[in-house]
């Protein structure tokens, strides 16, 4: 009896002590299709508390830690989650910020399916951790509770002066990651408001610009200087700053469009994914007539692209009025750059796809505004230099679309401007900047530089382990431990 008795007590300590693993995760409330499709607001409501202690608890707390691993600025992920899952939201703030200074914008934007969730031990037999929302509830949290959040500790001033040229993802990072350093940061942008492609670029439904806002004004409460209105190459040169300065780091991204070259590309009607997006954004044309941007969006619209800069522009187009929004894509759906959560929101917003399908020419109306494009359909060929199936034209297969406005969304490259202004800044025949991939640093001395400068426009948060890189490097050359 008695050592039935004790084995039964085994049992039950031995079940206590197992967890039961939930494989799916708890859903992210927002808003129905029907309704944000005609409003800017964000779609995604976050979780609540409780709804984020729920996800946090379904965290294994992996001894290799694999998320971690898949995270390009390193982030304790099981520790933050950890402290989530037990309500010590402040530790759990400030585990993040050791190695992200701007969670808030990660959490909306960063595409974590494919970086620390495609890591996550739990996805191997059902869905990954929900890192990206936890981020983005801890953000959210620090914001509206900024008098229980704890100060981020900074090193003793050296006396050492950095410049950072512009305040996108990767500039921010630098600039923050260098003042907690206990260096003098001075962050120089070109635009009247700070964030780069976080403001200019995203839209107000996918990452709201008080958040962008209070990331920037945490940067600056590490005592980052921001000068605003200030175009490097033109108000002064790199070498000028290096005269004032003891680094320069260069994180001006990639903000010159690309085009498709066709005939009738310049009608009327036809933007550049860049210019419609910075003016529905940067500009607040989504608040006209309240701020004095009009843009045209006609009824029939057409996105050429298929990455989340297109998803972002037909959607905005959306919310603008248009009755009916297309997005054109070479390839098929499987070859997509956008993030499938954003291709879920457009689809579920009433955007169409036409996939293998691209444009040869457009026509215009007797005032030269577009009216309609030929189009052909494709086939997939062979992998090409990127891993995926070149599209081939199927011959005798055009037919024409009837469209009053077309977005083109094919990427984009950068601003040649700092590089014909800066003698010894070498470029590759794409336009980035040359500069070593564990370091930043640039073929000219004293200067790094890192994100789409360097890339060609990619992700947030590669952007970010970019100036994280640099600072580090930055920081050993001004103390003498690493020569340039």
């Amino acid at each position: 009896m008695a050592a039935d008795r004790e084995n039964g007590l085994a049992e039950e300590k031995e079940t206590k002590k197992k967890k039961v693993v939930r494989y799916e995760r708890v859903p992210m409330p927002k808003q129905e299709p029907e309704v944000r499709r005609r409003n800017f607001n964000e779609v995604a409501f976050g979780y609540t508390e409780a709804l984020a202690r729920d996800e946090a608890d379904r965290c294994l707390q992996c001894k290799k830690r694999p998320c971690t691993e898949g995270c390009p600025v390193n982030v304790d992920i099981p520790e933050f989650i950890a402290a989530v899952k037990e309500g010590r939201f402040e530790e759990a703030v400030r585990i993040l910020k050791r190695k992200n200074s701007l969670p808030g914008i990660c959490g909306r934007v960063c595409p974590q399916e494919v970086q620390c969730e495609s890591r996550c031990t739990l996805g191997r037999k059902g869905t990954p951790v929900a890192i990206g929302r936890l981020e983005r509830f801890c953000a959210d949290w620090a914001l509206a509770n900024r008098d229980r959040v704890e100060s981020v500790e900074k090193a003793p001033p050296t006396g050492k002066r950095v410049a950072v040229v512009g305040s996108g993802p990767a500039g921010l990072t630098a600039a923050s990651d260098l003042a907690l350093l206990g260096h003098h940061v001075t962050i120089f942008e070109a635009l009247h408001a700070a964030g780069g492609v976080l403001v200019y670029g995203i839209p107000e439904f996918r990452l709201p610009k008080h958040i962008v806002q209070a990331e920037v004004e945490y940067v600056r409460s590490l005592g980052v200087e921001l000068v605003l209105d200030f175009v490097v190459g033109r108000a002064a040169t790199v070498d000028e700053l290096l005269a004032e300065y003891d680094a320069v780091f260069l994180g001006t991204g990639a903000g010159l469009p690309m085009f498709l070259n066709i005939p009738g590309e310049n009608l009327n009607g036809i933007y550049s994914a860049n210019e419609f997006l910075t003016r529905v954004n940067l500009m607040k044309a989504y608040l006209f007539p309240e701020y004095d941007t009009p843009v045209k969006v006609g009824r029939r619209v057409a996105v050429i692209g298929g990455g989340n800069v297109a998803m972002d522009a037909s959607r905005c187009a959306l919310r603008l009025g248009a009755e009916e929004v297309y997005i054109v894509y070479r390839r098929s759906r499987a070859e997509m750059p956008a993030r499938l959560e954003e291709v879920e929101n457009a689809e579920e917003e009433g955007v169409h796809f036409r996939f293998l399908t691209n444009p040869v020419r457009f026509i215009g109306d007797e005032r030269d505004w577009v009216k309609a494009m030929e189009c052909i359909e494709m086939e997939l060929g062979e992998p090409d230099a990127s891993g995926r199936r070149r599209p081939v034209p199927k011959p005798g297969s055009e037919f024409v679309m009837e469209v009053d406005t077309v977005i083109v969304s094919l990427g984009t490259t950068p601003n040649p401007l700092i590089a014909q202004t800066t003698p010894g800044l070498e470029t590759t025949r794409r336009g980035t900047l040359v500069a070593d991939e564990a370091t930043g640093k640039t073929t000219k001395r004293r200067v790094w530089a890192g994100g789409d400068i360097v890339t060609g426009a990619a992700t947030v948060i590669s952007a970010m382990g970019a100036g994280r890189r640099a600072s580090r490097s930055i920081d050993a050359f001004l103390r003498g431990l690493e020569d340039f």
